[in-house]
């Protein structure tokens, strides 16, 4: 690994603000000199969870409505991790209030960074197993469309048309490295 110098914050200044966001613009020096001028995200501590629902033989997926390409996206169930909560619980109230289930086993997969030039934000990956029914209220605008789609064939997904955000694709990868992995009895 090379052992890079990580610049100099000369200086951070909030640029805007909205109901969810807040800009910074941050002035940085590189150890060769180079001055440059950044913007991201304020940095927060604040994580999120995506969940794999796996319910017999099929993963369970929403359709949901993504606002920044207005139209509705094939994806996993998601959200914040509310404060004082563990990745673990908050995947289990998130999958209660996206698709109506709780689940009796859940592991950490992994955890991603989210476009980490512009964000802090980092994903909870984790899996769901052994469903029951039990559902809490959520905050979604409208009922969120259920898709029941065959782990024997998880990886046409990445061809649906409807299945394009990265985050998914990577959590579906990582779905199938452990399903393989507990199939063959070596997880």
């Amino acid at each position: 690994m090379i052992d890079q110098k990580k610049p100099k914050i000369l200086n951070i200044n909030d640029v805007a603000h909205s109901r969810l966001f807040n800009i910074q613009s941050v002035n940085l020096e590189f150890s060769n000199g180079v001055k440059r001028v950044y913007e991201r995200m304020k940095p927060s501590n604040r994580e999120a969870v995506l969940i794999i629902p796996v319910i017999g033989d099929e993963l369970l997926l929403i359709r949901e409505y993504a606002v920044g390409i207005e139209q509705y996206e094939l994806g996993f169930p998601k959200g914040a991790i509310d404060a004082g909560e563990s990745p673990l619980e908050a995947a289990n109230r998130e999958l209660k209030e996206e698709v109506g289930f709780g689940a009796a086993k859940l592991e950490l997969l992994t955890k991603l960074t989210m476009a980490p030039s512009y964000f802090s934000s980092r994903m909870n990956i984790v899996i769901a197993q052994d469903l029951y029914p039990e559902r809490l209220e959520g905050d979604e605008p409208e009922p969120l469309v259920q898709v029941r789609w065959p782990i024997a064939d998880m990886m046409s997904l990445l061809e649906h048309p409807d299945f394009n955000e990265a985050r998914n694709v990577s959590a579906l990868f990582f779905a199938q490295r452990y399903l393989q992995a507990s199939s063959n009895g070596t997880r």
